[in-house]
């Protein structure tokens, strides 16, 4: 059976979520690069697939999915239905859902208002409410480590990627976690994980990218 297909760009937080559940369930993958500021994801030919135009998109031998938690869980539950990484036992499982919805609905938005303005819209200083938010994400994780090495539970789950993704890239910016003890020794943790280093290739090129509008503190 051919490959599963994902249509990815490395700069892309999502994106390299997705393919860090590849990696760490060691699902065969082909990478078909999307360069966004050619505008590729806006091809007749890319759109016929996902009118959404967005990355990651995946292609399972004809069967097309897009966003990055809905990925993930596809790829667990399809494939890797013993791996602890999206456990069955249903509380263990909505443990991980939350944490999931954490990331899609407070981490990466928030991230989002500090970064977007700044490289969509000119802004040159960021507000201190957005930092604000920011950094009380931050804490959040901070607590949801309290007493365990991962952010749900005993083991690495999809929850640790989706959150490696996003906090390896906010980082890389400028932010400043090391008052948050324990997402501090999580991140050292994190960097033991299969597809880190390939992860961390998309994040210096997206910050090579943010540092040319912006060069401050996060």
């Amino acid at each position: 059976m051919a490959p599963i297909i994902l249509y990815h760009n490395c700069v892309s937080t999502p994106s390299r979520f997705a393919l860090l559940a590849f990696r760490n369930l060691g699902i065969d993958v082909e990478i078909r690069n999307v360069d966004l500021l050619k505008k590729e994801q806006l091809k007749p030919e890319f759109l016929k697939i996902n009118p959404q135009h967005t990355v990651p998109t995946m292609d399972d031998n004809g069967f097309v999915l897009w966003e990055s938690g809905a990925i993930a869980q596809y790829l667990a539950e399809t494939y890797a239905k013993d791996s602890p990484l999206y456990p069955q036992d249903t509380k263990k499982k909505a443990l991980v859902n939350q944490r999931l919805q954490f990331y899609l609905g407070t981490m990466l938005p928030r991230m989002r208002q500090v970064t977007h303005p700044i490289l969509f819209e000119g802004l040159k200083e960021i507000p201190e409410v957005k930092r604000k938010l920011l950094y009380d994400a931050f804490g959040f994780l901070d607590q949801f480590l309290n007493g365990s090495d991962w952010l749900a539970g005993d083991h690495v789950t999809l929850a640790d990627l989706s959150i490696l993704a996003n906090i390896t890239t906010i980082v890389s910016f400028g932010a400043d976690i090391s008052e948050f003890k324990n997402l501090s020794a999580w991140a050292e943790r994190c960097k033991t994980l299969p597809g880190y280093d390939e992860n961390m290739e998309g994040v210096k090129m997206f910050t090579a990218f943010f540092k040319s509008f912006y060069d401050g503190k996060i």
